[in-house]
């Protein structure tokens, strides 16, 4: 899923590249500049990307129920299939990186053959649905690794027609180009020391996320975060961002690429998200309920309870 098609490709290459060129980035705005404003954290309340960039309660009530009220959100089918399905991906991407290895060029039939019987083992996930989720989510992760299996297959055949004399390193990185949930400090932006990627492309370079849902504009903010911790830790521009979006039809599976530029505007609506609620947790402020709470919220039980009794009363000033 996170190799783009030929169409995508030449898009990246002779548009969005040129064009994030073109527009630039103002310098206070990249990651480098973490030590200066606006990137200096104000506050020193330390958040997960996901709390930044996930904007699934508008009022961002869901940031001060888990950091100020210690309170366990309860997640939904949907955020465990998520789970379940970044797992299982990562897993056979790593799968094939390892076969490649271990057999190297000349045994092209042997890494074929270890990542066609690659079946992944269900988690402890599967443990909070009900049988018919279980089974809908099996299915889902048997399309998936049938899709992808093809893909990787089809590129590792590709690779080798065109080089010859190319040894296992090089295969591993021109059949699989992504190095999946790179691990990165955030710690110079105020945010976790232990986030990961999705996924990334050095050569571009470009972050990678995958969603198994309805497409948000809040979404851009996770690449958008990612980019600045990279910048910040490396000191080079990532300027392009994809969201890969996965929806599952019937036996098929669709992939849609949202790629896009890591604009000012992009990171200044980070910044200001992640000191707004980075506020929050510092000074115990609860923003209150949102106006459209919606029901697949992990903390729906503590905001709407139908009784009441779990409310808690919004104390923004």
């Amino acid at each position: 899923m996170y190799f783009l098609s030929d169409d995508e490709r030449k898009q990246l290459l002779r548009y969005y590249l040129p064009k994030a060129r073109e527009l630039g980035v103002v310098d206070e705005l990249r990651g480098w500049n973490w030590h200066q404003p606006p990137l200096e954290p104000v506050y020193g309340s330390v958040l997960a990307l996901y709390e930044v960039a996930g904007k699934y309660c508008p009022s961002g009530r869901d940031v001060f129920l888990r950091r100020v009220q210690g309170i366990k959100g309860e997640p939904n089918s949907a955020m465990i299939q998520g789970m379940v399905l970044h797992e299982v991906l990562a897993d056979l991407l790593v799968t094939a990186k390892r076969a490649i290895y271990l057999h190297g060029t000349e045994k092209y039939r042997a890494i074929c053959e270890e990542l066609e019987k690659y079946i992944p083992e269900k988690t402890s996930h599967f443990a909070g649905l009900t049988d018919s989720e279980a089974a809908d989510l099996s299915r889902k992760v048997e399309i998936l690794c049938s899709f992808e299996k093809a893909r990787v297959l089809s590129r590792l055949q590709e690779v080798l027609t065109r080089y010859p004399y190319i040894g296992e390193d090089s295969l591993a990185n021109l059949t699989i180009p992504v190095v999946v949930e790179q691990k990165l400090n955030g710690a110079f932006l105020g945010l976790s020391g232990n986030l990961s990627t999705d996924a990334f492309i050095f050569y571009e370079p470009m972050i990678l996320d995958l969603k198994f849902g309805e497409p948000r504009d809040f979404h851009r903010l996770g690449t958008t975060g990612y980019a600045l911790v990279m910048e910040a830790i490396y000191e080079f521009p990532v300027n392009l961002g994809c969201i890969i979006y996965g929806e599952f039809r019937g036996d098929r599976l669709i992939v849609k690429r949202d790629i896009h530029i890591i604009s000012d505007e992009l990171r200044q609506w980070f910044i200001e998200e992640r000191d707004e609620k980075a506020r929050f947790v510092t000074e115990e402020i609860d923003p209150g309920l949102a106006e459209d709470c919606p029901a697949t919220c992990p903390f729906y039980h503590v905001c709407c309870a139908e009784d009441g009794s779990e409310l808690l009363t919004s104390s923004i000033p």
